[in-house]
């Protein structure tokens, strides 16, 4: 059993609380891997506000990570001690016919565990002042040490910086993917970007290679323009400054409405939004965003009797096993950025203040 740091959330609404927890060692086919850094992510501010129906309390929260073997359960063969890996909050398990089939990377091998905070085995590798602690999205990052499944790891090239590859484990491949899996955009292409965060970010650097030419992020922040066009972004708007609702206006610019357009915020309204400033006959949009539990969306079904198709995508498509390990090696030979977004670097006990420039969108 290893002693270590880890921020634990007790309660729905708290701080995090950096504590010193137990982990146990790998069972079979798990493995134990020392985290070197992880990012946040609005998915774990959404478990900690409570209002997820899926969370589970007292939990370690966190699923973009990345560190080094430190030992693994018998049966494990992929990876062995002092590997460089990635967290992977989707597995790939080869498998399950999700795996097995190739227009899908949603692996459902442990699926019903992970959702309810535990090991495959139904037990947790947590505790701490006596109590079970829960995993989380099978990752759960925001410990010095962290348990597994064997198929939940991609080990990648022990050269990558882990302080900026850890991004790969869900934003920047969640909208790269987007734009390059899931919507499949084509050169000459016209894209409408929603939430220029870092997951908008990615999709219009996906865009981007994929040679689309021209690329409009939208956006309340106008702090987060400059960023954007850094990324590819051709030119930026906020809804704000016009009188008519956005999918108008996007129509009126592109004449028609464009190709394809993403949703990276998690709202409904602007989803059909999204949807409605596609181009009458082909456009495509992508729902990217994670609405709260409960939430619907809705258009009038003629938006895609008349030729619009609306798609949704998670973590970008990529089978996760096979493809972080491409992703990280596209970084590595300075293909795609990862870089330039990383705003802030801070020490783990700061990891509340992580929380908070997040919310403030810096």
């Amino acid at each position: 059993v290893i002693k270590c740091k880890a921020a634990v959330a007790w309660e729905a609404g708290k701080p995090l609380s950096l504590e010193e927890v137990e982990v146990a060692p790998p069972k079979a086919h798990e493995v134990r891997i020392k985290i070197v850094a992880t990012a946040v992510c609005h998915t774990d501010a959404y478990t900690l506000s409570g209002a997820d129906p899926e969370g589970c309390f007292p939990v370690i929260l966190g699923h973009e990570g990345a560190g080094i073997v430190e030992s693994v359960g018998e049966g494990v063969t992929k990876v062995k001690p002092g590997d460089t890996v990635i967290p992977l909050y989707i597995p790939q398990c080869g498998e399950c016919k999700f795996c097995k089939n190739p227009k899908t990377n949603l692996c459902q091998k442990i699926r019903i565990t992970q959702g309810k905070g535990l090991m495959p085995d139904g037990t947790s590798r947590f505790t701490c002042k006596g109590k079970q602690i829960y995993h989380f999205m099978g990752t759960s990052t925001f410990s010095e040490y962290t348990v597994v499944a064997d198929i939940s790891v991609a080990k990648i090239d022990a050269a990558a910086p882990l302080d900026k590859v850890c991004l790969l484990g869900c934003g920047i491949s969640t909208g790269y993917g987007a734009a390059i899996n899931t919507a499949k955009v084509e050169p000459g292409s016209t894209c409408a970007v929603f939430g220029l965060g870092g997951v908008g970010l990615a999709v219009i650097m996906g865009c981007k290679t994929a040679g689309a030419s021209r690329i409009i992020g939208i956006d309340l922040n106008k702090d987060k323009y400059a960023k954007a066009k850094e990324f590819g972004a051709t030119e930026c708007i906020s809804p704000e400054d016009f009188k008519k609702p956005i999918q108008e206006v996007l129509v009126e610019m592109t004449d028609g409405g464009v190709d394809y357009s993403f949703e990276c915020i998690g709202n409904v309204g602007v989803m059909r939004a999204a949807l409605e400033a596609c181009h009458k006959g082909w456009g495509v949009s992508v729902i990217v965003g994670v609405a709260a539990a409960g939430q619907e969306i809705s258009t009038r079904p003629f938006q895609l009797v008349t030729g619009r198709t609306w798609k949704g995508t998670a973590f970008g498509g990529w089978k996760s096993v096979d493809n972080v390990p491409k992703l990280v090696t596209d970084y590595m030979s300075k293909k795609m950025k990862i870089d330039e977004f990383v705003t802030h670097t801070l020490p783990f006990d700061k990891i509340n203040e992580a929380f908070e420039l997040m919310h403030t969108g810096k």
